[in-house]
């Protein structure tokens, strides 16, 4: 019964969050998960989170600005604007 509301609350959390919030805490969730059995330890769940959490922004974020794209103009500065 604890586990069923614990998860509940998890999604509850979540569900008013951004795509990068949402991206953040389910990479680092994920990399704990995979660390910590991979290692067998507490330190290797650290790392994994951090690393999951990295990556998880990066997803993210690129799912925020659907749409858009990165380009240089003739000076070579890089600018956004929608994709063409």
């Amino acid at each position: 019964m604890k586990k069923i509301i614990v998860a509940i609350a998890i999604v509850g959390a979540l569900a008013s969050c951004t795509a990068t919030e949402k991206g953040t805490a389910i990479g680092a969730g994920t990399g704990a998960l995979i660390g910590g059995v991979a290692t067998h330890s507490w330190g290797g769940a650290a790392v994994g989170a951090v690393a999951g959490g990295l990556v998880g922004n990066l997803i993210g974020q690129s799912h925020e600005r659907r749409g858009y794209c990165i380009y240089r103009d003739r000076y070579g500065n890089r600018y956004e604007a929608r994709c063409r």
